[in-house]
């Protein structure tokens, strides 16, 4: 059984230290570090180090895409109380708004530093899968993104303020949170071989397989969950970004490999 501890770790000066934040923090360094890595692995001739500094640009980018997407997708709330827009502090990011102005934030960048677009946004892709695993945890200390109720032995306890009002008699849910952390680590292992079979040959993919996977693992988590910002039909918005997104990063794939073998077919 999982409980959390509490949203709050520490109080300094009656000003609170969040778990969430500290979480998210963590999450950034580490895929940023790892992006980093397999950058410099792969791409040994160029200018890695330009690396850090885009990345403060897209950790702050993928912020804001991510808040606003939420608050997009909560319109009721947030437009009675736009000033809880600002307030990142206490949770509320969608993960499709980050990886929309992550993805756009790291061309435009990547473009001006004079960095191959699709080799960094590849090894990104890995860094952000690794970077999620870790930030999911947030969601456990918040007591947030939790599933339907459940009796399994690894149920997730929801204390009374944090539950639905249709499910207030329930104590024990899905830990919806360590599902997909759990399975967004996976992304992150099968990634490395995927980059390290294409990265030289065909870049570009790796990046399409993280789509493809993430939105795969999105898809099957969201059956358990009952937090879905935006239902349309009664099917999961999220859902249904993330359907979008496997038909959008397939056709990609068709475009590069056709690309790469263009190339190819072109060199003496």
């Amino acid at each position: 059984m999982f409980q959390s501890p509490g949203d709050i770790l520490i109080s300094i000066g009656g000003f609170p230290i969040y778990y969430y934040g500290i979480t998210m923090a963590f999450a950034c360094i580490i895929g940023v570090s790892a992006s980093y890595f397999l950058f410099k692995k792969f791409n040994p001739d160029k200018n890695f180090s330009a690396l850090w500094d885009i990345s403060a640009y897209v950790i702050v980018a993928g912020l804001i895409g991510a808040r606003l997407y939420y608050c997009l997708l909560n319109p009721v709330y947030y437009s009675a109380n736009p000033i809880e827009i600002l307030n990142f502090r206490q949770g509320g990011l969608s993960i499709h708004g980050g990886l929309i102005a992550g993805i756009l934030t790291l061309i435009i960048l990547s473009k001006k530093k004079g960095l191959p677009i699709l080799s960094v946004l590849d090894s990104f892709a890995c860094g952000t899968a690794l970077g999620q695993a870790i930030g999911r945890w947030g969601n456990f200390f918040n007591s947030e993104a939790y599933g339907y109720p459940t009796d399994l032995p690894w149920k997730l306890f929801i204390p009374a303020s944090h539950r639905y009002p249709e499910f207030f008699n329930f104590k024990y849910y899905h830990p919806t949170f360590l599902y997909e952390s759990i399975l967004n680590f996976c992304i992150f292992i099968v990634l490395c071989f995927v980059m390290k079979k294409f990265a030289n040959t065909h870049p570009g993919i790796t990046l399409c397989i993280y789509l493809i996977l993430y939105s795969a693992v999105r898809i099957f988590v969201e059956h358990f969950r009952i937090d879905s910002a935006l239902d349309l039909y009664g099917v999961h918005i999220a859902q249904i970004i993330s359907l979008i997104i496997i038909l959008f990063a397939l056709t990609l794939i068709i475009i590069l490999t056709k690309k790469a073998n263009i190339c190819k077919g072109n060199r003496p």
